[in-house]
């Protein structure tokens, strides 16, 4: 049971002797918290297989994005070919929703990089 008093600006101070030890550890984790420090920093973890360089340039991930929609339209351009019926229809489809998408990623290329 913890018996408080009113100190001088009218705060609760505990009267009992709290554990040095865990009055320590309460002290760190308050500093970590509100100074963003921590000693041993934990490594972030990531399922994330790929990632893109944060000092990449607009052009250049315009460039890299176009160049993949272009590969992508051809691999599924040419296993529509192999398809028949309705299954070549989809996979056209996505051809052209590909495409379209290439569209615009050129226009965002040609509006930052006009030549």
């Amino acid at each position: 049971m913890h018996v408080f008093v009113v100190h001088g600006a009218g705060l609760p101070a505990a009267i009992d002797d709290p554990d040095p030890e865990k009055l320590q550890e309460a002290a760190d984790r308050a500093l970590d918290y509100h100074l963003g420090t921590h000693p041993d920093p934990k490594p972030k973890t990531s399922t994330q297989v790929f990632t893109v360089i944060d000092t990449l340039d607009t052009e250049c991930l315009l460039a890299n994005l176009s160049e993949t929609l272009a590969s992508a339209s051809a691999m599924v351009n040419d296993l529509a070919f192999d398809l028949e019926g309705s299954r070549r229809h989809v996979a056209l489809g996505v051809v052209q929703m590909i495409d379209l998408s290439e569209l615009l990623a050129n226009r965002a290329l040609d509006l930052v990089d006009p030549r």
